[in-house]
């Protein structure tokens, strides 16, 4: 299993909300989050001066079976690009084992297959 971690643009969050759903990923967890870059331009949109290191983003999570991994980070990098400076970042990493709080059940059979 994997966790994929996603940090987008929060103007792209819907974009991408909606494809992960279209591509049958179900379930996944997201939040807002502040970081600092590389860039620290000063730039100005629609007459007001900010600095690129303070745009909102949104950091999404997404645990999934090993199979699922390519075609999801896929869907992101396709649906976040946008070819700008600040466009985001995914990282991997692997899933030791999940349990099912209700069940008590565990491994990758907790994660519901695709439909």
């Amino acid at each position: 299993m994997k966790k994929i971690e996603a940090i987008i643009r929060k103007t792209k969050f819907e974009e991408v909300k909606e494809a992960l759903l279209s591509s049958d990923i179900d379930w996944f967890e997201y939040h807002d989050v502040h970081g600092i870059g590389q860039s620290r331009q000063e730039r100005i949109y629609r007459g007001v001066q900010y600095s690129t290191d303070v745009i909102e983003r949104v950091a999404i999570a997404i645990v999934c079976r090993d199979i699922f991994l390519e075609p999801t980070v896929n869907v992101i990098l396709r649906v976040a690009h946008t070819g700008e400076i600040g466009d985001g970042r995914i990282f991997i990493s692997d899933v030791i084992d999940t349990y099912s709080i209700r069940t008590g059940e565990n491994g990758d059979t907790v994660l519901r297959d695709k439909k």
